[in-house]
């Protein structure tokens, strides 16, 4: 089954200040098509943004991404604790640590590091309720830990906070789609919608939903509408020309006039002359 995309975004300052750059990086093989080919969670773990941290004027935000980039974890940590030294107290380096170890707990299965990533998160939303990269990443953290009914919670109280926020009903959409029940997953993105018409991981959610239901047309209306809102969608715009192609060919068939119905032998056979029984 499909699943919804679902980034790590790690905060790092920009050399000059001012606004945010962002860094995106992904692990080979593991974020191929992963929005679209039913690997529940695997998009967490393949990709990574960058997007601004206050004050910071230092450059050890930026080395921590460039090193989990390249797999060191342990030095990112080390840059990550020396950013959070320099401003005590900040909510994405926090989240940046958390992110950190949830990976390594992730990669090489150590509890230890889950542990530590769940301590770290509670620390960025005990600063930023509202940091929705953490929120995220928590309620990833908890789903994996068995804990759902947590997870849901935590999310249902970010929506609460946040009621023109449509983040929390995607989140809690793709957790409802994760354990099977599309009809309340397509529930929540239908609020979602209500918030933001023009969300575009809205409404590729909803299109993956309803393909996978067999609603073809109305996937390829959710497809087409995300691409008119954001075209560079490479994976998206493949499901819907598959959708399209698809739709058109059978449009084509119904199209055709209806082949000869080939007569069976006994048809074709001469008929017995009345009266002329076989002798």
């Amino acid at each position: 089954m499909p699943t919804f995309d679902h980034p790590i975004t790690m905060t790092v300052m920009p050399r000059s200040g001012g606004h945010s750059q962002t860094l995106r990086a992904r692990f080979g093989r593991l974020c191929a098509d992963a929005i679209l080919v039913g690997r529940p969670w695997l998009v967490w773990l393949v990709c990574l943004a960058a997007c601004g941290c206050g004050g910071i004027t230092t450059n050890d935000n930026a080395a921590g991404v460039q090193l989990y980039q390249q797999g060191n974890y342990l030095g990112a940590v080390n840059h990550f604790q020396q950013a959070l030294a320099k401003q005590p107290g900040n909510a994405d380096c926090f989240y940046n640590l958390g992110a950190t170890y949830h990976q390594q707990a992730k990669l090489f299965e150590r509890p230890a590091d889950l542990q530590t990533a769940e301590q770290y998160y509670h620390l960025c939303l005990a600063r930023n309720p509202n940091h929705e990269a953490c929120q995220r990443g928590l309620a990833v953290l908890l789903v994996e830990e068995d804990r759902r009914d947590e997870a849901m919670a935590q999310l249902q109280q970010w929506a609460q906070r946040q009621p023109g926020n449509p983040n929390p009903q995607i989140e809690m959409a793709r957790m409802c789609q994760e354990h099977g029940d599309l009809r309340e997953a397509e529930n929540h993105l239908i609020d979602s919608l209500a918030i933001d018409p023009n969300n575009p991981r809205t409404l590729v959610a909803l299109g993956q939903i309803r393909e996978a239901e067999g609603q073809a047309s109305q996937a390829l209306s959710n497809y087409s509408r995300a691409l008119a809102i954001d075209p560079r969608q490479p994976t998206v715009a493949a499901r819907a020309a598959t959708l399209s192609a698809a739709q058109a060919d059978t449009s084509r068939l119904a199209a055709m006039p209806p082949s000869a119905v080939p007569l069976s032998p006994a048809v074709y056979a001469t008929p017995l002359p009345p009266g002329n029984a076989s002798r």
